[in-house]
């Protein structure tokens, strides 16, 4: 398999400007949403995986990476609002949705909301409950910091010193190299390029999508990591039975990022996945048989 160039570029949209990754090859575009405090790095296996078939995009979502960090509530209709302004720059009117976690809220929204430019999505291991009434933080007046990183000795003096912090703050090695895609040295020291104050209103600001799923009316592969750690057992079973054409998958490894945990077993099935996708085209009953 040949390497799949990546070209790296911004998009200067209404309210932020966007940094994203784009292989500009043809084939049908497939749209990455990284997860909070991700980046577009956590999708280069993926890229390097389809790229040869399919035009992928992935971009570094507002208040991560490169990608500017405007005070915010950064909701799932603010961020989703992003994604169809950088298709609209890119002039491209149907995609291929996949999000990973907080990507995987974003994408289910604009699944439902959007659907006239999601032809079908993939949610990974995201549950859709939440509070019903958000915590109504006012984040113009209110500098929140995340809570996970919010302790950290920020910025480290070393990326030595960074290197063995995170490695011991993460649950896994794959959440170390996820955290390390994000660490930058800046004059004063190493510092990670999410922002804190997005990460904690990205949390107070979340709410239960469960009204959505029956509005997702494309092909959705839905998959979880074994056990029930981030989408619980209850959820798993109602979004499949809200969800109208859904493909359910529960992986065999345990770790979060299940597109990085067990690459063939993940490959595997979002191969079923872009096979319904293709059948749905042909055939448009077919979903029901996939």
């Amino acid at each position: 398999m040949k390497k799949i160039k990546i070209y790296r570029s911004i998009a200067k949209l209404k309210s932020i400007d966007m940094f994203y990754f784009d292989t500009k090859t043809e084939g049908p575009p497939i749209l990455c949403l990284h997860g909070r405090r991700g980046r577009a790095e956590t999708w280069f296996d993926f890229i390097q995986h389809y790229g040869e078939q399919y035009r992928i995009i992935a971009p570094d979502q507002r208040g991560h990476g490169l990608s500017s960090k405007p005070i915010s509530k950064y909701t799932a209709e603010e961020m989703a609002e992003d994604i169809i302004q950088l298709l609209d720059f890119l002039e491209i009117d149907s995609i291929i949705l996949i999000g990973h976690s907080m990507g995987g809220a974003v994408a289910g929204y604009l699944a439902a909301v959007y659907p006239e430019y999601v032809k079908a999505v993939a949610i990974l291991d995201k549950s859709a409950s939440g509070p019903v009434e958000p915590n109504k933080v006012m984040t113009d007046k209110i500098q929140l910091r995340d809570p996970l990183t919010k302790n950290w000795p920020l910025p480290f003096a070393t990326r030595n010193e960074a290197m063995n912090f995170i490695r011991e703050a993460a649950d896994s090695n794959l959440e170390y190299q996820y955290f390390m895609n994000s660490l930058v040295e800046t004059v004063e020291g190493y510092q990670m390029m999410f922002s804190s104050q997005a990460m904690a209103a990205n949390m107070a600001y979340y709410e239960n999508w469960f009204h959505l799923l029956p509005s997702i009316q494309c092909l959705v592969l839905l998959i979880r990591a074994k056990g029930n750690q981030a989408i619980s057992d209850e959820d798993f079973i109602s979004m499949q039975s809200q969800i109208p054409n859904c493909i359910a998958h529960e992986m065999s490894h345990s770790d979060h990022n299940v597109h990085l945990s067990n690459k063939e077993e993940f490959y595997e099935w979002f191969d079923v996945f872009l096979k319904g996708i293709y059948q749905a085209a042909i055939c448009p009953n077919a979903l029901e048989s996939v």
